[in-house]
């Protein structure tokens, strides 16, 4: 039975993986790129941070048996009374809300299908970060699939350097300018590797839950987000308004964005390197296939071959192989 329900969370993890990567995606294209009142995207960033730190604060106080005088106790002591800790998580806060701000910019200039490809080049500024900061060594295979990677992403971007159509969902959107997308969408890869690295290297040793960290993340977010919210769209939200431009889809957006990485928090553990790898592949086809209906995406044989490339570089990367072969790599 045990054995049963833990296949059961295994194939539930790939489907909430699946879709949670590529509904973000798609949802942030058609979000930046329909017809009219343009909301501001710094201001969405703010309030998904605020959903998240609801979000958690609710999931803490179910964790201490629905008690507001234990939730008090748990953030005072993991959070109020060590105060260099959580400083610490001062910088991946900082990063995390212009990463999102990036993410926006990118969704703006770049289809759904490129803007999930282009994305996987995560993969590569973690693994040097990884090296860098925390140094381990990566085998042949994991090199080998970095530059797979690389290749696979210019060949999607080089794809796509041709001018295209509108999309016919937005015949009045934005301008879009694809090197503006994919220069947002590289920084917000090289901010991910880099804050991931760095959390996971504070989180070594700590006795904080993943609920409370991201409580201190969310609650650190929230001035750098309002700091920027007023620095670039100061005037907009003074003569507009801050919620200019929301309706009910934009705060299904803020939702997702809040709460998508804490459902795919709650269920990576039943998922291992194979299963995510399947998920980020499955979630790239379903952004193709749907911006084919959604976008009027043109796919073309030099982007296919360049997303195939990817999702077996993503594979190639998760493939963990025998230890006598990692002995027979440490000789060489």
């Amino acid at each position: 039975m045990e054995l049963k329900n833990s296949e059961n969370m295994k194939y539930i993890s790939l489907v909430t993986l699946t879709v949670q990567n590529a509904a973000l995606g798609l949802s942030m294209r058609y979000a930046r790129t329909r017809v009219g009142d343009m909301f501001l995207s710094s201001t969405a960033v703010l309030m998904s941070e605020l959903v998240k730190l609801i979000s958690c604060l609710w999931l803490v106080y179910h964790e201490e048996g629905n008690s507001l005088m234990k939730l008090k106790e748990a953030i005072n002591i993991q959070i109020i009374k060590q105060p260099l800790d959580t400083l610490k998580v001062c910088v991946p806060s900082m990063i995390y809300v212009v990463q999102n701000n990036l993410l926006y910019v990118a969704a703006s200039h770049l289809d759904a299908a490129t803007y999930q490809v282009t994305y996987q080049l995560k993969i590569l500024t973690a693994a040097l970060f990884t090296v860098a900061i925390l140094k381990r060594q990566l085998i042949a295979t994991q090199w080998t699939a970095l530059v797979v990677l690389l290749v696979g992403v210019a060949m999607v971007q080089l794809a796509q350097t041709e001018p295209e159509k509108s999309d016919k969902t937005v015949p009045s959107g934005p301008e879009q300018h694809r090197w503006v997308g994919f220069s947002a969408a590289l920084s917000a890869c090289v901010l991910s590797g880099f804050a991931g690295i760095y959390f996971e290297k504070i989180l070594k040793g700590s006795n904080v839950s993943v609920w409370m960290r991201n409580i201190q993340l969310s609650f650190l977010s929230l001035p750098f987000g309002l700091f920027t919210c007023l620095l670039y769209d100061w005037s907009t939200i003074s003569s507009q308004g801050f919620f200019f431009g929301y309706d009910a889809f934009i705060w299904y957006l803020v939702t997702l964005q809040a709460t998508g990485g804490l459902l795919v928090a709650m269920v990576v553990k039943y998922a291992d390197n194979i299963l995510k790898g399947f998920a980020t592949s499955l979630a790239i086809i379903l952004s193709c296939v749907l911006s084919i209906y959604l976008f009027d995406f043109n796919l073309t044989l030099q982007f296919s071959l360049g997303t195939l490339l990817v999702m077996g570089s993503v594979f190639l990367y998760s493939y963990t192989p025998p230890k006598n072969m990692h002995a027979q790599a440490d000789k060489i």
